[in-house]
């Protein structure tokens, strides 16, 4: 991001103000987003991400996921309803019916697979459920390629996840894992419905509509679910905290790396979310896995990693 150059010359009398100007503006620059390598930024928001689904889980025996998905999309809706609020007073003027559809379809994908996977949360540890919902994106990227030699990967995937399944004592919960795989199965729609909605949305607007509509079809469920425990203050600003952690912050971060680097080299540092998402889950949860599936684990990301290299026009893989 742009800053501000201090003059290079001042009178004797203004050097002392021009010298806190200088230290201002190069504070700014280096704090700016875009004096951060790209690779870095993409790192940080994944960190962002599974730390705001750790900090989820720490809630789940307080409100049930649903009430916690409720508070995050409502999150968002609110920050990204503000920053397109211009655009949004003549959406429905300004684009047709089918286009409409196309953002409500992608609003209820955003909501299902975000309620998918915080019910997979609450049943399994969080790196497992993140490494299973990430055969979603894979298979995009499979499908979209059709090369032969990708079958590799999918077989690579596949065995990684037997062993998610068959790892640990007494395996993991069913539900968790059928969840999980819901969850992967509507993050596919939501890339698709993704490069959909951009087609007709400027800017964040046609995300704004969708997290709006997500809300909307979400918010009952957290009502019934929580009750009054949705007005407890406290519940409210970690809330609040979870929903800038999980989708605020990972969002603006992924869009300016975007700007500065090839969408396939993005796909492939994405593919490194499930070991986060496992190291977060040990760290705040205390969520100690195998070392099966710690392979297992390290299967899909290979996986992951080499069907989006061996694309010449990787699809992108947006923040869940």
């Amino acid at each position: 991001m742009a800053s501000a150059e201090a003059p290079g010359s001042y009178g004797g009398a203004s050097r002392p103000a021009a010298g806190r100007f200088r230290v201002r503006a190069l504070s700014v620059r280096t704090l700016s987003l875009g004096s951060v390598p790209p690779p870095a930024l993409i790192l940080l928001g994944i960190i962002s991400l599974q730390v705001g689904a750790g900090l989820a889980k720490h809630l789940f025996d307080r409100l049930p996921p649903s009430a916690i998905v409720t508070m995050r999309l409502l999150t968002s809706a609110v920050v990204l309803g503000f920053l397109a609020r211009r655009a949004l007073r003549t959406v429905l003027r300004d684009h047709s019916r089918s286009s409409l559809a196309i953002a409500a379809g992608f609003g209820l994908a955003l909501a299902l697979m975000n309620f998918s996977i915080y019910q997979s949360f609450a049943r399994i540890p969080l790196g497992v459920a993140v490494t299973i919902e990430f055969l979603g994106p894979l298979t995009v990227s499979i499908v979209a390629s059709r090369r032969p030699r990708d079958a590799l990967w999918v077989v690579l995937a596949g065995a990684g996840v037997v062993m998610l399944a068959r790892g640990g004592s007494g395996g993991l919960d069913p539900a968790g894992i059928a969840f999980a795989l819901l969850a992967g199965t509507c993050w596919a729609g939501y890339i698709l419905l993704t490069a959909a909605t951009g087609k007709r949305f400027a800017g964040s607007t046609g995300l704004a509509v969708a997290s709006i509509v997500g809300t909307f079809a979400i918010l009952p469920l957290g009502v019934a679910s929580a009750g009054t425990a949705l007005l407890d203050p406290r519940l409210l600003l970690v809330g609040v905290g979870v929903g800038l952690l999980s989708s605020v912050i990972p969002y603006s971060l992924e869009l300016e790396a975007l700007r500065r680097m090839p969408a396939r080299v993005f796909g492939v540092l994405m593919s490194l979310e499930p070991a986060v998402a496992a190291l977060v889950g040990l760290a705040l949860l205390g969520e100690v896995l195998t070392g099966r599936q710690w392979i297992a684990i390290c299967c899909v990301i290979v996986a992951c990693a080499g069907a989006t290299r061996s694309q010449q026009n990787p699809p992108e893989a947006p923040e869940a």
